[in-house]
């Protein structure tokens, strides 16, 4: 993002912040500091020319937040920054900096902001909001920051009213030559272009609203603007052509809880001039609780992908299955795994992943991640680029 934008945000919050602490002085502060030694190995021989095997890098995350009058105002502040062998990977983001009033039926955030919409495991449709920070996990989980004015009005009988004016879109930044999980071509998000004439000043909105009745909990949501997912062409040479289309987007998440079952969908319809698609998530989560009598939980996932766009899909996931298990051994230590697959029903291709977890201490964490391509179709669009980038990523994060 340009730093104009930021430049303004950060005068406004602390015009607001200042005008707080002459009014109120029953300020309350707090602040946390994330320090993460990460190393990433790819042990398959690179694919394409230039791309590396070993990668050490180094993360900081610093969170602030700062509340007054009685808590109903606040200014909350979370940063990232990255130093990575890949030129591309490092990088720097606000993932959150904005002001906050609330009431009692009715919430305001004007700043940039991370939401999440969504319930199942594999992938989340329905999470359209903020863009993904490509470079930084594999499976899309971590997003950048979006620039907004989001309104939420709550009621008892009608659920809750979520409204979102997004005044500026922000680009996917891609691996770079030394990168791993990339395309033949290096891709500069500078190279992007828009089908809009405004850019990535293009005015969004999007609206969601979700309740809950009994045992179902639902979620319906629009997204009208820029999409944050280019879409990709490709020229007689090979050369890769991207461009962010305007889409309108409907979504639909429902959550049904019924004793130890937890059944999840998520599905979308996205129009765009050039391609009008439909896809979803649909499966269930099973937890064995207390199975030892300490507290282990041991649940099993299962999962349905499809996407009409087939081999043309930018997850690869457009006609696949989900098996997976999520162990929780609700120890002090806050110990967690999850293991899981993907297998394509029209093809040879899998994904098989490994996230695990562990507390020690009272300021450090241990984390495991594996991902595994096995007999990656080459036909496959997207994939086929990844099938020499199994990788073992273990970090090391220290909390302040």
């Amino acid at each position: 993002m340009k730093f104009k934008p930021y430049l303004l945000l950060l005068t406004l919050l602390h015009t607001i912040l200042i005008i707080a602490q002459e009014e109120d002085k029953k300020v309350t502060q707090d602040f946390e500091l994330e320090l993460e030694g990460e190393y990433r190995y790819f042990y398959d021989n690179p694919l394409f020319e230039g791309q590396k095997d070993h990668f050490p890098s180094l993360g900081i995350t610093p969170e602030y937040s700062i509340a007054w009058n009685k808590g109903y105002e606040s200014i909350n502040f979370k940063g990232f920054f990255r130093l990575d062998v890949d030129d591309e990977r490092t990088h720097w983001d606000i993932r959150e900096l904005y002001y906050q009033k609330a009431n009692k039926n009715w919430e305001l955030s004007l700043g940039l902001k991370k939401v999440y919409w969504g319930v199942t495991e594999s992938n989340h449709l329905v999470d359209i909001i903020n863009q993904t920070d490509a470079v930084e996990t594999f499976d899309g989980e971590e997003k950048l920051g979006q620039p907004m004015a989001q309104f939420t009005w709550t009621t008892e009988k009608f659920g809750s009213f979520d409204f979102f004016y997004l005044p500026y879109h922000r680009k996917r930044t891609f691996s770079g030559t030394k990168g791993r999980l990339r395309f033949p071509v290096v891709i500069d998000k500078n190279d992007l272009t828009y089908e809009s004439s405004a850019e990535e000043w293009r005015q969004d909105i999007a609206f969601r609203w979700k309740h809950y009745f009994s045992i179902l909990d639902i979620g319906i949501s629009h997204f009208y603007g820029t999409g944050r997912e280019p879409l990709f062409t490709f020229d007689n040479l090979g050369n890769i052509n991207a461009f962010y289309p305007v889409i309108n987007q409907t979504g639909l998440d429902l959550q049904i809880t019924h004793d130890a079952f937890l059944w999840k969908l998520e599905s979308i319809y996205r129009h765009v001039d050039v391609q009008d698609f439909f896809a979803l998530v649909a499966g269930l989560e099973y937890t064995f609780s207390n199975i030892d009598g300490d507290g282990l939980d041991i649940g099993i996932l299962g999962e349905y992908l499809y996407d009409e766009r087939d081999a043309l899909a930018l997850n690869a996931l457009q006609n696949d299955i989900f098996i997976g298990s999520r162990i929780a051994f609700n120890d002090t230590q806050d110990t967690s795994i999850l293991i899981g697959g993907i297998a394509d029903l029209e093809s040879s291709s899998k994904i098989f992943s490994l996230e695990a977890s562990r507390r020690f201490g009272s300021t450090w964490t241990a984390s495991v991640e594996a991902r595994v391509f096995s007999n990656i179709d080459p036909n496959e669009f997207i994939l086929s680029n990844f099938r020499e980038d199994s990788f073992l990523r273990i970090s090391i994060s220290k909390y302040f």
